[in-house]
């Protein structure tokens, strides 16, 4: 495997990850794309070098390619135009219901991580204005 292949597989995924952390629901899709991209290299790169293809009773076992990675970056291929478009169906909504794609905090999660800081039971005493304040 050649270095520029190490560092294409080791920015794709770098960027993906940071895409992926965004609050934008386009970036996140982006980022989501970005590291199925980088899977798929990973696999087909793990596959070792070209070989003769792997038919039963044509080729020697030794000078046959490896035919798990490639199936294995067909499924991840497949994972991933799922998820890109599960999630351009999230942006589609979101843009719908807000007129933008940004996910906003939810006010149940403020609600729970200002319990766990005060130490006081979810139920208890915490009101809607304290956790947007």
């Amino acid at each position: 495997m050649s270095a520029t292949l190490i560092v294409v597989i080791g920015g794709l995924a770098a960027v993906g990850t940071y895409l992926v952390t965004s609050r934008l629901l386009s970036r996140i899709v982006l980022g989501f794309a970005l590291l199925g991209h980088a899977a798929v290299l990973a696999l087909l790169a793990s596959g070792g070098p070209a070989g003769d293809p792997p038919l039963a009773d044509q080729n020697p076992a030794e000078s046959s390619s490896n035919p798990v990675p490639q199936a294995l970056s067909l499924t991840a291929i497949v994972i991933s135009f799922g998820l890109t478009l599960f999630l351009l169906a999230l942006a589609r909504r979101q843009q719908q219901l807000t007129g933008d794609d940004l996910v906003e905090d939810d006010i149940e999660d403020r609600r729970i991580a200002a319990s766990a800081v005060s130490g006081d039971s979810i139920d208890e005493g915490i009101t809607d204005e304290e956790v947007t304040s």
